[in-house]
C-alpha cells in the first residue's frame, strides 16, 4: 500500500468525504467549462502542495526553528528537533504521523488524489478518445470523469 493510501485509510471518515465531494464538486463545475478554463485549473493541480509536501516543509521549519529557539533561549527546544524526525519516519513506516490529521483537516490532498482529478479534468477537457460524457447532467459526467481517472491511475 502507497503512503496516499495510508494517508487516505487513516483519515477520518468525515474528513475524506469532506475532499472527495469537494473534488467531486471542482471537476462538477468544470464539466460544461470551455477548454482554457480547465486548462487553467489543471495548472493549478500541477502546483498543488500534496500532504508529502506540506509536510517536509512544516517539519523543516518546526526543526530550523526548535534549533533557532534552542540556542537564544533554552536547550530545551531540542526536544522539539527531535520529535519531528521521529514523525517523519513514522511516516515513511506507516504512511501516517500526527501532525498528518491537521494536514488532512486542513483540506490538503494526497498527490493521488490530485492526480485522480487532474486526469479527470483531462478526460472532461477531451484529451482521451474512448470516454463519452452526458452534458445534461454535470454531476454524472463529474463522477464518470473521476471514476476513469481513478482507473487511469491504478493501471499505472
Amino acid at each position: 500500500m502507497s503512503n496516499a493510501d495510508h494517508v487516505r485509510s487513516s483519515t477520518d471518515d468525515d474528513v475524506q468525504r469532506r475532499l472527495d465531494e469537494e473534488r467531486l464538486q471542482r471537476v462538477t463545475d468544470l464539466v460544461n467549462a470551455p477548454s482554457d478554463v480547465i486548462t487553467r485549473h489543471i495548472e493549478d493541480l500541477d502546483k498543488a502542495w500534496d500532504v508529502e509536501r506540506v509536510l517536509e516543509a512544516n517539519a523543516s521549519s518546526l526543526i530550523l526553528l526548535s534549533l533557532g529557539l534552542s540556542r537564544v533561549h533554552s536547550a530545551k527546544w531540542l526536544w522539539l528537533a527531535t520529535a519531528v524526525p521521529a514523525f517523519l519516519l513514522q511516516h515513511a513506516i506507516q504512511g501516517w504521523c500526527p501532525p498528518m490529521e491537521v494536514i488532512r483537516r486542513l483540506g490538503v490532498r494526497t498527490r493521488k488524489e490530485i492526480e485522480v482529478e487532474r486526469t479527470a479534468l483531462k478526460a472532461l477537457r477531451g484529451d482521451f478518445r474512448d470516454l463519452t460524457f452526458d452534458g445534461d447532467d454535470p454531476a454524472a459526467a463529474a463522477r464518470a470523469a473521476l471514476e476513469a481517472a481513478e482507473r487511469e491511475q491504478k493501471g499505472r
